[in-house]
């Protein structure tokens, strides 16, 4: 027991990593454009001048994409789907995922979902309940375990391999019942820098 009440240390453990997830899965609603500009200058306060150099555009130009990203970031909705139900719709899609049940995943698809995925490869947007249950039944398979975590106030998933080893982490925005956003980063060393930790394989 903590008697200063201060959290203990595995609590700690879980706050950092729910942070760290949250900032990366905000990052990703900005455009590459806007993401370089608030980090550089907003993280590491690396002039507008030489951010712009980086950009190729105009010291004028570059705090706008700056400014256009704080309002992204402060203008999120707070916790969209992060009750008991959202929860719940989350924990029915990765299930689904894992049975391959695929009408399962298009019960809890908005028709109109969409899917930002960011990989080492790139970034890629898909749209619609089909398409994104196909994804997410083929992604289900390549991950041996898989955590209900919150993420940015979000219900989500940290995937890991069958050695431990985190790889990629989900973020779902639930609306009445139905995911209607799901944003994807499948790459290790920014999970890694996030702070979700490996963990040994079971048994």
């Amino acid at each position: 027991m903590v008697e200063d009440g201060s959290p203990a240390p595995e609590e700690e453990a879980v706050l950092a990593e729910s942070v760290g997830l949250a900032m990366l899965v905000v990052l990703q609603t900005l455009t590459p454009a806007e993401r370089l500009a608030f980090v550089l200058h907003d993280m590491f306060a690396v002039p507008f001048a030489d951010i712009g150099q980086i950009l190729g555009r105009s010291t004028d130009a570059t705090k706008m994409l700056a400014s256009r990203a704080r309002r992204k970031v402060r203008g999120r909705p707070a916790d969209p789907g992060h009750g008991r139900e959202g929860r719940a719709v989350v924990a029915a899609f990765l299930m689904a995922a894992r049975e391959g049940d695929f009408d399962g995943l298009l019960a809890v698809l908005d028709p109109n979902v969409t899917l930002r995925i960011d990989n080492p490869r790139g970034s890629s947007v898909r749209i619609g309940a089909t398409e994104v249950a196909t994804v997410a039944e083929r992604g289900a398979r390549g991950a041996a375990m898989a955590w209900e975590a919150i993420v940015n106030g979000l219900p989500g998933v940290v995937f890991r391999s069958k050695d431990g080893r985190a790889f990629g982490v989900v973020g779902c925005t639930v609306v009445d019942g139905l995911i209607v956003e799901i944003v994807s980063v499948n790459d290790r060393a920014r999970v890694l820098a996030a702070g979700v930790r490996d963990r040994p394989p079971a048994g």
